[in-house]
C-alpha cells in the first residue's frame, strides 16, 4: 500500500510558507499551495 502524504500550505507564495511548501515537497508530499499572488508561485 503506498503511502499518501498530502500537504496544504496557505501563504505558500513568499517567505515562511515558501521554504514551508519547497521543503515538504523535496519530502516527497503533494502540496497544495494558497497564496494571495499567483505570479509569485512556488516553481
Amino acid at each position: 500500500m503506498s503511502e499518501n502524504r498530502i500537504a496544504r500550505v496557505t501563504g505558500s507564495t513568499d517567505g515562511l510558507g515558501r521554504s514551508v511548501a519547497r521543503a515538504l515537497a523535496a519530502g516527497g508530499f503533494r502540496v497544495w499551495l494558497h497564496g494571495r499572488d499567483a505570479m509569485s508561485r512556488v516553481d
